[in-house]
């Protein structure tokens, strides 16, 4: 593909797809400022490399939840793939078991668990919302450890949805013939079109529990023998809490700044919770999305605490650019971006990139 960038495949994306739909992948809430200050935040950090080190060998891959990756990037959950593309999810998980990683499958998909996971040649992990109908949520986790999904992801920063007014100027719905496919066997699979709303708005009040509270952690592991993450965490007491209660992982997210504005950038709050793991004992993997556009961001990410960072946005990209190899493109040009940052960083393997390669303003 002729794009050489993340931002390339973007602007190819905004031409290709309609209007309402660039929209919903794009916008944040209210007035966007955390949307923006995820990426501007890694802006502000500058690298501080080392020279004369062997470099002619490096080596990017690791392991999350004890799944091994070829590269400590893996593929955010975003809902919709069918609107980029027609193959949706399905060309996604291709794309991410071509490059040695993991994707995270969202509730909110096109396209059902089982078919996903049969597509795929990586680990698949699930993210999770939880519905007012618990006997519903239940069965769809069960259905998903069944399907072969690795790990189970839940969403804790969305109670309702926040108010992206682009999607609320657009009156967002599913075209016909789509649909939240995983919740299709409940009767909650269709999105409604509303008069002056979001209909994924509306659907979130609706149908998804804003009661859901750290009780119900206990509950969701009871359900499951599967590894549970937990994402949406900005503040290193809620990281704690999460670690006590038992969970193999943590994504310092904000939800791509789609969420709660004026939130803070993630790359930001990163080094102290990871600092807050760390003096009080807990080893559970860490993990960073928000903003993520550059090797460079991914090699900061890491330094600052990271086991591996999500990517959400640029994958839709790439799926609207050129379906599965447009997807397959993004992964590749970010790995290549890692393997010359670690390079010139003086950094041939991922225990060499530490911290003080990161100044910070």
């Amino acid at each position: 593909m002729e794009a050489v960038n993340v931002s390339e495949l973007e602007a190819i994306a905004r031409e290709r797809l309609p209007r309402e739909v660039y929209d919903y992948y794009a916008s944040g809430a209210t007035d966007e400022l955390t949307l923006r200050e995820n990426s501007a935040a890694f802006s502000r950090l500058t690298l501080a490399y080392r020279v004369l080190v062997d470099v002619s060998r490096r080596d990017m891959a690791t392991s999350v939840l004890g799944q091994p990756v070829a590269l400590p990037l893996l593929v955010a959950p975003t809902a919709f793939h069918r609107l980029a593309t027609e193959e949706g999810e399905v060309a996604t998980v291709r794309a991410a078991g071509g490059a040695g990683t993991a994707m995270i499958l969202s509730t909110l998909s096109n396209t059902p668990v089982e078919q996903v996971v049969a597509a795929a040649s990586g680990p698949v992990w699930f993210q999770l919302y939880v519905y007012r109908d618990r006997q519903a949520t239940e069965g769809l986790v069960r259905r998903v450890e069944a399907a072969g999904c690795r790990a189970l992801v839940l969403t804790v920063d969305a109670p309702l949805l926040g108010r992206r007014e682009r999607d609320v100027r657009n009156r967002f719905r599913l075209p016909p013939g789509l649909a939240v496919a995983n919740m299709l066997p409940e009767g909650y699979g269709e999105v409604p079109q509303v008069a002056a709303d979001s209909g994924l708005a509306a659907y979130f009040a609706t149908l998804l529990d804003p009661a859901l509270a750290w009780r119900d952690v206990d509950w969701l592991r009871s359900l499951t023998d599967l590894p549970l993450v937990i994402k949406g965490i900005v503040r290193a007491d809620d990281a704690l809490r999460a670690a006590d209660a038992g969970v193999a992982g943590i994504v310092v997210s904000n939800h791509g700044g789609r969420q709660l504005d004026t939130s803070p950038a993630t790359i930001d709050v990163l080094p102290e919770i990871a600092d807050a793991l760390a003096t009080h004992g807990h080893r559970v993997d860490l993990l960073l999305d928000g903003g993520v556009r550059r090797g460079t961001d991914v090699l900061k990410a890491l330094a600052l605490g990271a086991r591996a960072v999500l990517v959400g946005r640029p994958v839709l990209w790439g799926l609207a650019a050129g379906g599965q190899a447009g997807a397959a493109h993004v992964l590749q040009l970010l790995r290549d971006e890692l393997d010359l940052a670690m390079a010139l960083a003086g950094a041939p393997t991922l225990a060499d990139i530490t911290r003080d390669l990161v100044r910070r303003p």
